[in-house]
């Protein structure tokens, strides 16, 4: 597959990214790079592979579901810098116009 400015400018649009033209010929390399190491990968026989489940020979054990006690509500939102009495309430750190709302 070949990558031109044109795909870069689309994968950065969709990522919400800028990018210089130097950023954009070095990001162009990368992704040359990325898929011809994919090329390379596709290349080998894994019919007698087993897929992997988990990375390591170990499983992790998992917890026994039980209830535990509950804290209660006024309890926690007493502790709470600011609360409207049945969420906490917190400053908004993103704005609309960053994640291309309008």
């Amino acid at each position: 597959m070949i990558i031109d400015n044109e795909m870069v400018d689309r994968i950065a649009a969709l990522a919400y990214l800028r990018f210089g033209d130097e950023e954009k010929e070095q990001i162009r390399k990368d992704l040359e790079e990325i898929l011809s190491f994919i090329e390379k990968l596709n290349e080998l026989d894994t019919s007698d592979v087993e897929p992997l489940i988990f990375l390591s020979e170990t499983s992790s054990p998992l917890r026994e579901d039980r209830a535990l006690p509950h804290v209660d509500r006024d309890q926690v939102m007493r502790n709470a810098p600011e609360t409207d009495g049945e969420y906490f309430l917190v400053p908004k750190v993103i704005d609309d116009k960053s994640r291309g709302l309008q």
